[in-house]
């Protein structure tokens, strides 16, 4: 499939583009690229997206393993191949288990990992599925990880949720090498 709208050649951006793309390079990022190539074309949805995106990544109470299960979880739910490509390496650095991130890769439970991975993933799967969280899941999530990281479990899953969609949309490849989703093993 060809990318829709790939990064325009800088001859061609908007001042206001240039602007938001020089923003976004010099913050953790280091530069424009995946979600932020096609949400180029609206630099202040652009710059405003990647703050919140810049707060969950980087400073969210949630410890960084389970802000990447979030963003592996999301990933396969939109069949998103960059933010999957992208995110599978750093999900392994930091500390979420190979093998939770295969099962997340197909679609399944994680069988292992530390309890809160489990609390994670089922909010999520719940949430997902069914459009609501029970009042069971809730409180396990709650007790487990208090209120304050489950509200931003659920934030970081909208966040690439919105992310996910406009890859989807305008068809961002995944990044070169990174492995594919394989087949998911549910509906």
């Amino acid at each position: 499939m060809t990318d829709r709208l790939p990064l325009p050649p800088d001859a061609q951006l908007t001042e206001d583009q240039r602007k938001a793309a020089a923003r976004i390079a010099a913050g953790p990022r280091g530069a424009v690229f995946g979600p932020f190539v096609p949400l180029l074309r609206s630099p202040e949805l652009m710059t405003r997206l990647q703050l919140v995106g810049e707060f969950l990544r980087f400073e969210s109470a949630l410890d960084d393993d389970l802000v990447e299960l979030v963003i592996l979880y999301v990933s396969r739910a939109w069949d998103q191949e960059f933010e999957f490509g992208h995110h599978r390496p750093l999900a392994l650095r930091a500390g979420l288990p190979e093998d939770v991130v295969d099962a997340v890769a197909r679609g399944v439970r994680p069988p292992a990992g530390r309890p809160e991975v489990g609390y994670v993933y089922d909010l999520l799967d719940e949430l997902h599925t069914t459009r609501q969280v029970s009042d069971a899941t809730y409180a396990s999530a709650v007790e487990a990880l208090g209120e304050v990281r489950v509200i931003e479990v659920v934030g970081t899953a909208g966040y690439y949720t919105t992310l996910a969609m406009t890859m989807n949309t305008a068809r961002t490849p995944p990044p070169d090498g990174a492995p594919r989703l394989p087949a998911r093993e549910r509906a």
